[in-house]
């Protein structure tokens, strides 16, 4: 029987996640999980307080976060170690007592910290949305969502405000937000234009449980969708009494455009058309975004603020011998390294294992490695390894890339590979490093999109070792520093293609061996 059920589990599973990878985007993945809920419990459902956290999609910007999802991104604190999971849950512990039903939805790499005056909690618990807004500069403006706000000039200076929103501009040019009235000032003569002027910045919201079933009867008439919904920008744009319909045709921020783009915009935004923006300002709050590789290893490394407010660790849950300078510190989580390892400042080590006589060159992140004996890992170096079951047969691929790597660019086909820079040499230099030709290369999925995230370059090796020391070699060709041996009779399969086909138990049971030794030693 429970054969049975088990197989019943899995080809459920399977079915939801057909219909899941049609839902493009976090607004597309976020209606489809409200229309589950539905489906689960009816009316119900209704009077639930729900909180929507979007766990990460690709995650090309920080790939040790792609095979899991950044929700499960570790935290240098806590025994076991706490990941991104629990801090969201510790920081929005006291949300539900206040709320109205309905659903909070934020992401999982970002930190929101704040503080509001003494005997006070935020409330939800009016009608249509309602942000949380930071004091922003105008350049962090242009990379996320700004409010633009009732009269901002009549608020007062404390450290918590109520207000409403005419507009919400998505990732806005600066002459943008002087032009929409989203530019406030600090009264300081003293100080500088650029230290005066700020802007409110989104993160996490709430939406009322009527404004959820106008999003769910709309998905009904539309569905499958089929383009890529953003739960920012294509559901908050549409709000606040200055709110324009023109915003719908704009795809300048679009990963991959579709036919049917616009038309789902437009019917949103006249879904949600005079649905009331409030807005609560948090005037002494700090935001953290850890997303991408530079900003995880600055977080984690760096940074005072953030690892004083938490309590961050710069070795946490391991075994491990180093002695880490003040700042930049070197941050070890969930691994087991032999005492002559060097881990240098400013790099990150998580689930990993590294032998005798290791070294970690500076700002550089390794994940989930088993690394040999005498290894050396340059600075600078991105590297993650992963458990893969291809053609019926497991395997392991360690992907390596250059901190600076930019895995999202993109050329229109195989030809035009040189044109991609991977440790800052062109794909065609690589190829010749490693006795290979740029025609020989082969790039999976789309081929009209080719990009450092499927182009197949990392060996398939028969055990974690022996995975980490291929593609090493294959990295310190590129310095002039090592000889190669023949890839040409090699398995090579992409970051994308190693996703597709991974083998998350055994990835997982890696996981547990590292926890069970440092257990042995606590």
């Amino acid at each position: 029987m429970t054969e049975v059920r088990n197989k019943m589990l899995q080809r459920a599973t399977r079915e939801k996640l057909e219909k899941f990878n049609k839902m493009r985007g976090n607004g597309g993945s976020s209606l489809y999980s409200l229309q589950h809920l539905e489906e689960m419990y009816g009316k119900t459902v209704s009077a639930f307080r729900v909180i929507l956290i979007h766990a990460g999609g690709f995650s090309q910007r920080l790939p040790s976060a792609s095979a899991l999802g950044k929700i499960f991104t570790a935290m240098p604190c806590g025994e076991p170690l706490y990941q991104m999971l629990e801090l969201k849950l510790a920081l929005y512990v006291d949300f539900p007592i206040h709320m109205k039903p309905g659903v909070l939805v934020t992401c999982a790499d970002d930190i929101e910290l704040y503080s509001i005056p003494e005997g006070e909690s935020m409330r939800f618990d009016r009608s249509g949305f309602t942000a949380l807004a930071h004091p922003s500069s105008l350049s962090i403006g242009t990379t996320h969502g700004v409010f633009v706000l009732n009269s901002w000039e009549k608020l007062g200076n404390s450290e918590m405000e109520y207000t409403s929103c005419q507009q919400f501009l998505h990732k806005p040019s600066v002459e943008k937000m002087h032009e929409a009235g989203a530019v406030c000032r600090r009264p300081d003569s003293c100080k500088s234009v650029s230290e005066t002027e700020f802007v409110y910045t989104d993160s996490t919201y709430y939406m009322d449980c009527a404004t959820s079933v106008t999003l769910l009867n709309m998905l009904k008439e539309v569905e499958p969708l089929t383009c890529e919904i953003d739960a920012y920008g294509d559901f908050l744009q549409a709000l606040g009494p200055e709110a324009s319909i023109a915003y719908t045709s704009n795809t300048a921020n679009v990963t991959k455009k579709d036919s049917s783009l616009v038309d789902i915009r437009q019917k949103i935004f006249n879904r949600l058309k005079g649905t009331p923006l409030n807005v609560i300002l948090l005037n002494n709050s700090k935001f953290y975004h850890i997303g991408t590789t530079k900003e995880y290893l600055f977080h984690l490394t760096e940074d005072p603020s953030l690892r004083q407010e938490l309590g961050l660790l710069p070795i946490a849950f391991s075994l491990c011998d180093l002695k880490t300078p003040q700042s930049p510190v070197a941050c070890v989580m969930h691994s087991v390294l032999h005492p002559s390892v060097v881990v240098s400042p400013g790099s990150v080590v998580e689930y990993s294992r590294l032998g005798a006589d290791v070294t970690v060159g500076e700002r550089s992140v390794i994940s989930g490695c088993w690394v040999d004996t005498g290894l050396s890992v340059p600075c600078q170096t991105f590297m993650h390894s992963l458990s893969v079951s291809l053609n019926g047969s497991a395997g392991f691929v360690t992907v390596a890339f250059g901190i600076k790597d930019d895995l999202k660019h993109s050329v229109a086909s195989p030809a035009e590979g040189s044109a991609l820079r991977y440790f800052a040499a062109s794909l065609a230099e690589c190829a010749e490093r490693w006795g290979l030709s740029l025609h020989s290369l082969r790039f999976s999925g789309d081929k009209s999109a080719c990009s450092l995230w499927n182009a197949c370059l990392f060996p398939l090796c028969p055990d974690p070792k022996s995975s980490v020391s291929a593609t090493l070699q294959m990295v310190r060709a590129l310095r002039g520093s090592s000889a190669v041996t023949p890839l040409k009779d090699l398995r090579l399969v992409s970051l994308q293609e190693a996703l597709l086909n991974k083998n998350l138990a055994e990835m997982l049971r890696f996981r547990k061996g590292l926890y069970e030794d440092i257990l042995k030693e606590k």
